[in-house]
């Protein structure tokens, strides 16, 4: 029968060996795990804009190429005008930096659109996406959600096809120009409803009332960070982007 101090000698040599091994591991998949990231970001992006379809994956080549052929990315301050010597890279997708980063969509070296993260509060988690307009600077190309904790069947059908489809095509300005945003109904939105209204109100998922409120929340909340930038490009001010 072995001592205390041998069982505890012993446990200490296989801590230490344990740290150092997973330590190791990780610091060798960093630069893979970091891979992973940009490309997932990258893919996001695309599916925001209307450049990619998850029911048809591409391999990362292919996507990488996508991105590099059709995405410019640059920041804006809080008056909407571009931050020269600035990029996305530098400023994280998580952050609440004064500093906003923006990607365009080009199509034969016209910007077709506009594509912003989105963050926020929903029932359990901090719900991360994109959110993209078109080249007027109003009407919504897309939405994708990339990282939440919401309940799986309810609050996590915020990232299903059916329900990011349903922003599609709505307009987060109303007709006098006031910036409203996209409203998430509880449940379906009324057929009777005024045009006014179904243009800017989007499905509800059932059974998850809260979740919706917090992305209608903080989807207003984003937007209105932005509101000098698409104000400039409503009113026929796009910005100057290198190579453009």
């Amino acid at each position: 029968m072995h001592s205390n101090g041998y069982t505890i000698g012993f446990a200490l040599v296989v801590c230490v060996t344990c740290s150092v091994v997973l330590a190791l591991t990780a610091g060798g998949l960093r630069p893979a795990i970091e891979r992973n990231i940009a490309f997932d970001i990258q893919r996001n992006i695309l599916k925001a804009v209307d450049l990619y379809n998850p029911r048809t994956p591409q391999p990362p080549a292919v996507i990488s190429s996508l991105y590099t052929t059709h995405i410019r990315g640059f920041v804006v301050d809080g008056t909407g005008r571009i931050v020269p010597g600035k990029t996305p890279d530098d400023i994280s997708a998580e952050s609440n930096s004064d500093l906003l980063p923006v990607f365009a969509r080009i199509d034969n070296q016209t910007i077709t659109g506009y594509c912003i993260p989105i963050s926020g509060m929903g029932l359990w988690s901090t719900l991360y996406g994109y959110l993209a307009l078109r080249a007027d600077g109003e009407t919504v190309m897309g939405i994708t959600f990339y990282k939440h904790g919401e309940t799986p069947g309810l609050g996590g059908e915020i990232e299903a096809d059916w329900f990011t489809a349903n922003f599609v095509g709505k307009n987060i300005f109303s007709s006098d120009g006031e910036l409203v945003s996209i409203r998430v109904a509880k449940g379906a939105v009324p057929k009777d409803a005024p045009a006014d209204t179904r243009a800017h109100t989007v499905d509800g998922i059932s059974g998850a009332t809260m979740t919706g409120n917090g992305l209608t929340a903080f989807l207003k909340s984003d937007l209105e960070r932005y509101l000098p930038f698409f104000t400039a490009v409503r009113n026929g001010q796009p910005p100057v982007i290198q190579g453009v």
